[in-house]
């Protein structure tokens, strides 16, 4: 495996030295692929059946496109000496460390948490990390609406400010897309625009999350209490 790697490194250095488009790519120019391939990986895992493992090739090839992105910037950044692809891993290897103190020796947890907790446990230690203030601080506001909503309520949730879900509402995926598509197409015969409605609510939610945490700073705390 660390031949492959390594192989991979040497490939992407030689590109980025010796083709043309390679070389005039920044960090701003890759955006868009790096999006497109991001896309393309949840393509593949859409047709992956991971009981017979049908498609599996496709999410490996998807993936190796993926992680090119990824190589590749760190490249760029290396010729700057900003970091490297060496740097990348040792943070994401630090910060998962620090992240699972229920996994590992010496960690601040005690017992086995399920995974409410362990979720719960997460999003504390990266606040208390990267200084925030709020839970909600980090989910990033380009998101896609939908995927914005969930982490939004998730993070609510864990300090019992989500809203109550609805009495009848769908018990499985396929209910629950169903009722996501009715409500596309009603939108559409409404001439709103889903997205837009969607992401104004969640900001909604956004806002009374963090005027209930103004009011009640030790409630940031409340689900990780007796941890």
């Amino acid at each position: 495996m660390l031949d492959a790697i390594v192989g991979f490194i040497d490939l992407v250095d030689t590109l980025r030295q010796e083709c043309p488009w390679d070389a005039e790519q920044t960090h701003s120019s890759l955006r868009p692929h790096l999006l497109e391939e991001a896309h393309e990986v949840l393509e593949a895992l859409d047709g992956l059946d991971e009981a017979t493992g049908e498609g599996i090739e496709h999410v490996c090839e998807e993936l190796g496109d993926l992680l090119f992105q990824v190589v590749f910037h760190a490249r760029i950044a290396a010729e700057s000496d900003r970091f490297d692809l060496g740097d990348v891993a040792r943070g994401i290897h630090d910060k998962l460390h620090h992240r699972h103190p229920h996994v590992f020796a010496g960690g601040e947890a005690s017992g086995k948490p399920d995974t409410e907790q362990v979720l719960a446990d997460w999003d504390r230690i990266k606040r208390e990390e990267k200084g925030r203030g709020s839970v909600l601080d980090g989910i990033p506001a380009t998101l896609p609406a939908l995927a914005r909503a969930a982490k939004t309520v998730r993070r609510a949730a864990s300090l019992d400010l989500a809203p109550d879900p609805p009495a009848d509402g769908p018990s499985d995926e396929a209910g629950l897309g169903e009722a996501l598509l009715d409500l596309v197409v009603w939108a559409r015969q409404a001439g709103l625009d889903p997205e837009e409605a969607l992401r104004g609510s969640v900001s909604r939610l956004g806002d009374s999350v963090r005027s209930a945490e103004k009011r009640s700073p030790d409630a940031r705390d409340s689900p990780d209490e007796g941890s």
